[in-house]
């Protein structure tokens, strides 16, 4: 097993093989059978590309030899920052054909999250784009390599069609050769992380293939299924919930769009039949509310997927209004692992109110108090869990863990819930110090660090605060040094130098002579976030109040 990785305890480990949960096989066996069984249907497309199952799989195997003729060994870990393209598809099965760990990462990550990422992990391999929008890749990419020796291949796009194009030179018996542990990381998926610095989290080659194969049912997914993917493709809900694991394992097929311009959306809805759209509410309510809606024909949609945050019941109604066919599908999960999902025969109040229930028997949940005590059944607690597909450890991360797990292996997710007498679940909130953008996690200290480097600030705090189509901005409050200014221009000038995603990005500036402290002398979040909201209403209602321009 890879050093640095928490292996499941081994009293679980048989109760999951046990139950057939575990098949212990790597996922390149999985999807060889895959492959071969729906060999002749179309699997994938992208623009003006189409693939089947037996294209991907002759594809994937050239690739896999040519990487390996490239270097590559198994067990290292490859950071892709590829955008929504088939490219990365294949990609993602050769690396799992000669036991390569991909790390989840995103074409809007930049320097400061890449360079993470390949010292957390000593990645030896990045993959990437010449160009996305604005940003060139490549002098990013040698700046982290000259920067960590582990760093050896550095392949861009066009260099990655080469080696998928060029007919290998090594023979067809080299992926025989090669063993793979189930128990071993087949990805590392990323945890926001609220320390300021990602967390890689280990998916085993076990766990991860049955995340996808159990998911795929509870959301309706058949061989006639046509998955529609405007999210990007690398994060755990498109990949593995179901994603395209589990559209492949049913043989469905997966729609790559490269934008999420409701126009483009609707266009590819309508020219592909799909029949699945993944979104986060942020999303959902864009599509929602873009007057071109009514010129597609968007009747075969039949399931919306919904992750990444809470949606509140108007956005499910009016969905369901514009689109009758569909059936918005509420759930809650985590790339740790636990997945909630509302079934598609839950009462229409369940639907409305709940984020559902685990997929899994096995899924052990427990709701606490701040002492580690189970609450008394509807009242609010933290999300702690274990099972057959939930880590029991970050990966290299030992005193960390300490922190985030029970002693009997319970994962302390820091999300609030509580029970319904549905026995689905509600979200309340969370313990964690994140911003969620729409689904992106954003650490709050990740950010305040940052702005505390710059000369004018003496001392920040980042907030989420409401916003009616992300669910959440991050706004800054910042109190300045003595005889400084500091703009939310200046702010963004000066993130900007810091190299890091821009979704990052603080959207508002407070600033403040002081903070606001609780009882034990700390800065109280809940304080700003109430100071600062009720400023946006003020600011609101002034602006209805304003008479309308001539």
């Amino acid at each position: 097993m890879l050093e640095g990785v928490v292996p499941f305890p081994p009293q679980l480990a048989r109760r999951y093989r046990e139950k057939g949960y575990w098949r212990d096989q790597s996922l390149a066996r999985e999807f060889d059978v895959v492959f071969k069984k729906f060999s002749s249907r179309v699997a994938l497309i992208d623009a003006d590309r189409q693939y089947s199952y037996g294209e991907i799989d002759q594809l994937t195997d050239n690739l896999a030899l040519n990487l390996l003729e490239l270097g590559l060994t198994p067990l290292d870990r490859v950071v892709p920052t590829l955008p929504n393209c088939a490219e990365f598809v294949l990609l993602y099965f050769a690396l799992q054909k000669i036991g390569c760990i991909p790390i989840a990462a995103l074409a809007t990550h930049r320097y400061a999250e890449v360079s993470q990422f390949v010292q957390l992990s000593g990645a030896t391999t990045c993959v990437y784009p010449e160009r996305q929008s604005d940003f060139e890749f490549e002098p990013m990419i040698r700046r982290v390599q000259k920067e960590n020796a582990s760093l050896r291949f550095c392949v861009s796009l066009s260099t990655l069609k080469k080696l998928i194009e060029k007919k290998a030179n090594l023979p067809q018996s080299e992926l025989q050769k090669i063993r793979i542990d189930p128990a071993d990381p087949c990805i590392f998926q990323l945890s926001g992380g609220t320390t300021g610095v990602p967390k890689l989290i280990p998916r085993t080659h076990n766990d991860y293939a049955y995340n996808s194969r159990t998911a795929a049912p509870v959301c309706g997914v058949t061989q006639d299924s046509v998955l529609l993917l405007a999210l990007p493709v690398a994060h755990n809900l498109p990949l593995a919930c179901p994603g395209i694991q589990g559209y492949f394992f049913q043989g469905g097929k997966v729609v790559l769009s490269p934008t999420t311009r409701p126009e483009q959306v609707f266009f590819l809805i309508q020219e592909y039949k799909a029949t699945h759209l993944k979104v986060v509410p942020a999303l959902l309510i864009r599509l929602i509310n873009d007057p071109s809606i009514g010129r597609f024909d968007l009747s075969s949609i039949k399931l919306i997927q919904s992750g990444g945050q809470r949606m509140q019941p108007e956005v499910r109604l009016k969905t369901q209004q514009l689109i009758p066919s569909c059936f918005v599908q509420e759930n809650f999960g985590m790339s740790e692992g636990m997945l909630f999902f509302v079934r598609l025969d839950d009462p229409q109040e369940v639907k409305l109110e709940t984020c559902g229930r685990p997929i899994c028997p096995d899924d052990e949940v427990r709701l606490v108090d701040g002492e580690g005590r189970e609450v008394a059944p509807g009242e609010v607690g933290e999300l702690t869990c274990r099972g057959p597909y939930t880590l029991h450890g970050y990966y290299g991360a030992p005193e960390y863990n300490a922190k985030q797990f029970t002693r009997d292996g319970y994962y302390c997710s820091g999300d609030l819930m509580r029970r319904h007498p549905s026995g689905n679940y509600v979200v309340e909130g969370r313990k964690k110090d994140l911003i969620n953008r729409g689904g992106e996690k954003i650490s709050a200290e990740e950010i305040e660090n940052l702005i505390l480097s710059h000369p004018a600030v003496q001392n920040a705090a980042c907030v989420p605060v409401p916003d009616p189509n992300l669910g959440e901005k991050m706004c800054a409050c910042v109190i300045l040094k003595s005889g400084f200014e500091f703009s939310m221009d200046d702010l963004t000038d000066f993130l900007k130098t810091k190299q890091i995603a821009k979704f990052k990005f603080p959207e508002r500036i407070e600033i403040m002579s002081d903070f606001p402290v609780s009882a034990f002398g700390k800065v109280s979040k809940k304080a700003l976030v109430e100071l600062v909201t009720k400023k946006l209403e003020q600011e609101a209602a002034q602006a209805q109040e304003r008479p309308a321009k001539p």
